[in-house]
């Protein structure tokens, strides 16, 4: 298949790892918080790079973005985090132009989830093309390529049934303590951390347990009392986190940190107790399995849900498939389109050069010539000629770029970029 290129010098390329192939562990090592994607993407910029985007979510972290060579992107992204080129070499991928391009249409649709059909994904590539645009390392083709993704995303949640249903990690995370934890409307739950899987399993909770005692920790008080509000839970204070751990049956930590917020030293309880990690990185140390009385479980084991609602998502996959060719095409053609309009404007620039000319020779050599229509008939035939070549360019993708070479050396057209 023909590579799809914006610069005769660079590809565009996806680098990046997932659940596929990278356990929680090693994503958190590869994990970018807000700060080290700004630093990441102001490097890039200060390199030259034109066109980078990252995303850094609970299953995946990507880049998106232009260069002569992957390590680049490879180099920036190990140099922002914990992890080694020698760690992704054993679990990244590398994707290159059309296939790049594939890959982004798939991951934003929710089809490369770790749950079929959760779309949660596209609102944080929005999130990553606002921050490359801040940081103005955003160009045309990302943008219209995001945009591109949103669309086919949106058609795919409009036209098809694979979102339907109620499954998510959040959703996972409830029934696993339904199913595990009996009289679950007395029992007493603690909610540390405001992470976005954190505030959605809370939903879930007050609406499936009738539980009226949720208590809500956060480091910053004020938006734990933001977010309980909208609940209708009681906030504690951070200072108070060890006391309502020693009387809860079920810690949710949604922390959203880079290391261990929970650990053994913070549990003094004898009673069983239930721990929800729904971080990566791993917020709760694995040390607190060394308590008899702790049951640890991650965001991985959630995520592995295979019920009767993923099954039934499945049927729609083909025509969700479907429905993101047809948009990737458009894609392609505004690519293919915006490959060769340079040599057109540059066409249509030497052929006004000859029409002034010729006008200017005419009217020195004949009485009464009539510049004004001589200017509306030549600029007609202009464009009638450059919109034949457009549209040949156009409808003869396999050939285009030998037409594009001809034309150049027909009119002894400049190199543009």
């Amino acid at each position: 298949m023909k590579a799809y290129n914006i610069s005769k010098h660079n590809s565009f390329y996806v680098v990046g790892l997932s659940y596929k192939k990278a356990d929680a562990e090693v994503r958190g090592k590869f994990s970018l918080g807000d700060q080290a994607q700004d630093s990441l993407l102001k490097q890039a910029h200060s390199s030259g790079i034109d066109g980078l985007m990252v995303i850094s979510t609970c299953n995946r972290t990507e880049l998106y973005g232009f260069a002569q060579h992957p390590y680049q992107l490879i180099q920036l992204l190990c140099g922002n985090t914990n992890g080694t080129v020698e760690e992704f070499q054993s679990v990244g991928y590398v994707y290159k132009n059309n296939h790049a391009i594939s890959h982004i249409f798939k991951v934003g649709t929710g089809l490369d989830s770790q749950i079929l059909g959760d779309f949660e994904i596209i609102s944080q590539l929005k999130q990553g093309f606002l921050k490359s645009r801040s940081n103005e390392i955003a160009n045309p083709f990302l943008e219209r390529l995001i945009n591109s993704v949103i669309q086919a995303s949106k058609r795919i949640k409009n036209e098809t049934e694979i979102s339907s249903g109620a499954t998510s990690v959040a959703f996972a995370s409830v029934q696993y303590i339904l199913a595990r934890v009996p009289d679950i409307s007395n029992k007493n739950i603690v909610l540390f951390g405001t992470g976005k899987i954190g505030r959605n399993t809370c939903e879930n909770l007050v609406k499936h347990t009738d539980n009226d005692h949720i208590v809500l920790i956060n480091r910053t008080k004020d938006r734990a009392e933001k977010v309980a509000g909208k609940f209708n839970l009681l906030v504690k204070t951070y200072e108070q986190l060890q006391e309502e751990i020693a009387k809860a049956d079920v810690l949710i930590v949604a922390t959203g940190s880079q290391r261990p917020t929970v650990n053994k030293d913070l549990i003094h309880t004898d009673k069983d107790l239930l721990i929800l990690d729904l971080s990566i990185p791993k917020n709760v140390d694995d040390n607190v399995e060394d308590l008899a009385n702790v049951t640890l479980v991650h965001l991985d084991r959630l995520s592995q849900i295979t019920d009767e609602t993923l099954k039934r998502r499945e049927k729609f996959i083909p025509k969700a498939e479907k429905i993101i060719e047809e948009v990737e095409n458009d894609f392609r053609q505004w690519l293919e389109t915006r490959k060769f309009a340079p040599t057109i404007k540059a066409l249509k620039k030497k052929l006004k050069n000859m029409k002034d000319a010729e006008i200017d020779f005419q009217r020195k050599k004949i009485d009464g010539f009539n510049e004004e229509q001589a200017e509306v008939l030549s600029n007609r035939i202009i464009q009638k000629i450059t919109t034949h070549f457009a549209n040949h360019l156009r409808e003869s993708p396999n050939s285009s770029d030998e037409s594009l070479e001809l034309i150049k050396k027909v009119f002894q057209l400049e190199n543009n970029k």
